[in-house]
């Protein structure tokens, strides 16, 4: 891994707020000349050749795209990414390729990614694509040669470009995720089922949802609530309602019963919150529903905030928390603070919103003492592998939700396909699949008044299924040990152990799970058959009969979960 420098980078960027940041230079093959750098009238301009053949993964959790040569994306922050342009929940300027080598951009900009262009080089040149009549034809995705990546970063003067090669995509990624401090340390009951409750139950709700998984023999580790336990949820207060006059006592309740306790909030603080006064000096200079955006890249505002949860809210033996509306983007009604905005730290709106995620996980840590936790988050960014928050998104087509399985591993981050409402007992029992083969297994009932299974009579199959999740869960708390100390991703896309494999180039719905495991689940509501790819220089058996199966392009038909085990 090399730092190339180019022009007067800010000061303001991922690696300045990541504490295990670990910068280990060694020799490149990738050449300096191969960058072209200048300053623009909005900013700065990095350009480099990229080869006729090369693919590249990344950006960050990309829930519309897998593979991105050709494509243009701008990485900006939004709650609701409805296209493939490289908005996400959690962007990250960091790509890697087929072709031994990836690029971290040190940046908290909206930066833009031309991943494939042809200049004008006063060469009489046409792409080789020709003309064409149909919208379908004019708008193609052209293979072209001699192209380059052009990479526009605005208001900054200069970057840092962190280059990483390595023999296997897995190699380059887990380089960078050492980068950050190296992948994140995770209990093993934070990686069994969790399961957040309706919004509108008090304790009496909550007690008798933790006495149904003990009473039924269902697998449950983590109980979470949701909005409805503070006394006000937009802005927050982060205390009690009157819906939970025994907080303290209720808490106890659960953990008496083996239950951990995981609280919903977000971080704009109310006029009600005891800390709302003492937060006034280091917030920035627009408010959100009403309540104060803390800066946490003060530390006084971390101290503020870190010192009050622990006070008042872990003391209690809440350990872990859900932490929402930092994906504020502007696009969804305007709610958030905007671009321009301004915080006591010296960043701008754009740059906390890229940053905001990371901070308040840190702040959250500080508040657990860094005690053991697997909790939840909705915006994170650059070097954010030492941070045991997973990703969740409002959005909720399945698809989508299996492909970031795979997109988000190519940069550090974790994410979880979450269950959250079915329609019929087969997206019930399709959904639920796919969460219990991924990093964090994940039940959000939090609109749902009831157990949402319950009503479609497959209670024995939830259970069959949470107990193959408890079965995995040595599995994968070894994987998540080699994530810390090596880096390595404890799920990943079949690309990046395969990356001479040109069948994985575009596979978006089959992932690696652990080490040896393959999993293809079969998206809900497209019936019981799937095409599965099992890659041909490995040897395969079914992971739940053992009997070999061949390697390649097959068909499979089966009310269950497709998984195979490398052998």
């Amino acid at each position: 891994m090399k730092k190339f420098t180019f022009g007067n980078p800010e000061k303001l960027v991922p690696s300045k707020y990541c504490d295990g940041f670990n910068y280990i230079e060694t020799e490149v093959k990738y050449p300096e000349t191969n960058f072209k750098f200048k300053k623009t009238k909005s900013g700065c301009v990095l350009e480099f050749p990229i080869e006729d053949d090369c693919r590249i993964f990344g950006f960050g959790l990309q829930l519309k795209r897998f593979e991105h040569k050709y494509q243009k994306l701008k990485l900006a922050v939004n709650a609701d990414p409805v296209m493939p342009i490289g908005e996400s929940h959690a962007p990250v300027p960091f790509f890697v390729t087929n072709k031994g080598y990836g690029m971290f951009f040190d940046t908290a900009r909206y930066a833009e990614f031309y991943c494939g262009k042809m200049k004008n080089n006063g060469i009489n040149k046409e792409s080789k694509s020709g003309g064409g009549t149909s919208t379908d034809e004019l708008y193609a995705k052209r293979e072209e040669s001699d192209v380059i990546m052009t990479v526009s970063i605005p208001v900054a003067e200069g970057i840092d470009v962190y280059v990483i090669e390595g023999e296997t995509i897995t190699d380059i990624v887990s380089q960078y995720n050492m980068l950050s401090g190296g992948g994140c340390d995770v209990p093993e009951w934070g990686l069994g089922v969790m399961y957040r409750c309706f919004t509108g139950w008090g304790e009496d709700g909550i007690k008798k949802t933790a006495d149904y998984f003990r009473e039924n023999n269902i697998p449950c580790d983590i109980i979470g609530l949701e909005p409805g336990w503070q006394t006000g949820a937009y802005p927050c207060t982060y205390k009690p309602s009157d819906k939970f006059p025994n907080f303290a006592d209720m808490v106890k309740y659960l953990t008496d019963r083996n239950f951990h306790v995981n609280l919903w909030e977000h971080a704009f603080t109310s006029t009600k919150s005891e800390i709302h006064d003492d937060l006034i000096p280091y917030s920035g200079d627009y408010l959100v529903w009403g309540g104060l955006v803390p800066d946490f890249a003060t530390e006084e505002a971390k101290k503020i905030f870190a010192d009050y949860h622990r006070e008042k809210i872990t003391s209690l033996g809440i350990d872990g928390f859900k932490l929402d509306e930092c994906d504020s983007s502007d696009n969804t009604g305007s709610w958030s603070f905007p671009l321009c905005a301004e915080f006591p730290s010296g960043l701008d709106g754009e740059q906390y919103h890229s940053l905001f995620g990371m901070l308040y996980a840190k702040t959250i840590m500080q508040a657990l003492d860094n005690g053991p936790t697997l909790s939840q988050v909705r915006q994170m960014g650059a070097l954010a592998a030492s941070y045991p928050f997973g990703l969740y998104s409002d959005l909720y087509d399945h698809k989508d939700f299996i492909r970031g399985v795979t997109t988000a591993p190519f940069s550090g981050l974790l994410w979880s396909p979450e269950f959250r409402d079915a329609k019929t007992k087969d997206e019930c029992l399709r959904r639920l699949q796919a969460v219990v083969f991924s990093v964090q297994c994940l039940v959000n009932a939090w609109y749902y008044d009831g157990i949402p299974w319950v009503g479609f009579d497959c209670e024995d199959e939830v259970r069959e299924l949470f107990n193959t999740r408890k079965k995995l869960v040595p599995m994968l708390k070894k994987a998540f040990e080699e994530y810390k100390s090596t880096g390595k991703p404890p799920v990943r896309a079949l690309v990046m152990d395969y990356t001479d494999d040109a069948e994985t180039y575009n596979i978006d719905d089959e992932w690696l799970f652990c080490n040896d495991l393959l999993v293809a689940p079969i998206p809900a509501n497209t019936g019981d058959e799937r095409k599965v790819y099992l890659p041909t220089n490995s040897k395969w058996v079914d992971y739940f009969t053992g009997e070999p199966v061949e390697s390649g392009w097959f068909e499979v038909s089966t009310k269950g979960i497709p998984v195979y085990k490398r052998i």
